[in-house]
């Protein structure tokens, strides 16, 4: 399962980087396995009394991100290194009720974080530190980015298109495959 927040630290785990959490690290997420979701979704379609009902699904149990450092550091086998950054302008708790798709579909025993975490912790270890930051040579607004996130380098243009070109994920694909997009 892919969880922004979890595979940041993994990746940044595998890069010989600190956990970087914005804020003081008590915000609250509700983090989901890949397995408790994934079913609802390929079930939806088959159930009419669903279509066009909106269904939150997720874990029941929320987390804080300190809580969650502990966690990824121990399933990667890491002592946990965290270093917190100025706070960023977002929901400081983001959590679900599963009360109303619990009405419409009967869910799978869900995964618990821990476990979870050890069977994406072993996926990543499997691949390897692949994974590099897509970073682009401008964005529309610079004025309210994190200041972690701005480089000395980083232009601000009124007009963006990004092509695959600028991905380098797509660049290593492609050498890794052989071949070329164009």
């Amino acid at each position: 399962g892919i969880n922004a927040e979890y595979m940041g630290f993994m990746n940044e785990i595998l890069h010989g980087k600190p956990l970087t959490i914005f804020g003081d690290g008590l915000q609250t997420r509700s983090f989901s396995y890949i397995d408790d979701v994934a079913p609802v979704l390929a079930m939806s379609p088959l159930y009419p009394r669903a279509r066009n009902q909106i269904f939150n699904v997720g874990a029941d149990t929320p987390y804080t991100l300190n809580e969650l450092a502990i966690l990824v550091s121990n399933s990667m086998g890491v002592e946990p290194n965290v270093v917190h950054l100025d706070a960023r302008k977002e929901v400081v708790h983001s959590e679900i009720s599963n009360t109303k798709v619990r009405c419409y579909f009967q869910l799978p025993t869900p995964v618990t974080l821990k476990d979870g975490l050890n069977r994406t912790a072993a996926w990543v270890k499997a691949i390897g530190a692949k994974y590099s930051p897509v970073e682009f040579p401008a964005v529309e607004i610079i004025s309210n980015m994190p200041p972690s996130w701005v480089r000395s380098d980083l232009k601000e243009k009124a007009h963006i298109e990004h092509t695959s070109d600028d991905n380098p994920r797509v660049k290593e694909e492609e050498l890794r495959m052989g071949r070329t997009l164009d």
